[in-house]
């Protein structure tokens, strides 16, 4: 019978399997050079697919507002619906540019897409929402019911 890991080294000593742990395996190598040998700023950008836009999200007295960074696009790139109280917020666009010349022809093409829901309050007035897209920035808002825009105040005497 023969062993295909030595059991002995240069000096004739034993060598025990607790010493072959110490080498490191294929699969830990390589993630060891991704981890360290890359910067997290490379990895973090490679591959990721598409981001999801900024969101800022505003409170005020009469209505919530959403508003969301996404230049680039046509209002006619949105998809805005509420399904049970949910509000969903997409987009997806195409592109493609062919250029031939006598020497060459260049097709270059692309997609990106990306949806965003959110939980909408019961206090905001589900027919009376609205959507603006102006200069790269999309504006959804949600007005809130009459009855929650009025703080009723009451005073209580000490008696």
């Amino acid at each position: 019978m023969s062993t295909l890991i030595p059991t002995t080294n240069r000096n004739g000593n034993k060598i025990s399997d607790s010493n072959f742990n110490l080498l490191p395996n294929l699969t830990s190598w390589f993630d060891e050079i991704l981890d360290h040998r890359f910067s997290t700023d490379f990895m973090s950008n490679f591959n990721t697919g598409i981001s999801s836009p900024a969101v800022n999200i505003m409170n005020s007295e009469n209505k919530y507002t959403i508003e969301m960074a996404v230049p680039g696009l046509k209002k006619s790139d949105f998809n805005i619906d509420i399904d049970n109280n949910v509000l969903s917020i997409s987009a997806a666009t195409e592109t493609e540019h062919e250029e031939e010349s006598e020497q060459y022809t260049r097709r270059e093409f692309g997609y990106s897409s990306f949806k965003r829901t959110f939980t909408i309050p019961k206090t905001v007035d589900l027919e009376k929402i609205k959507a603006e897209y102006n200069e790269g920035i999309l504006n959804i808002h949600l007005p809130k019911m009459e009855k929650d825009k009025t703080k009723s105040i009451k005073k209580i005497d000490v008696s």
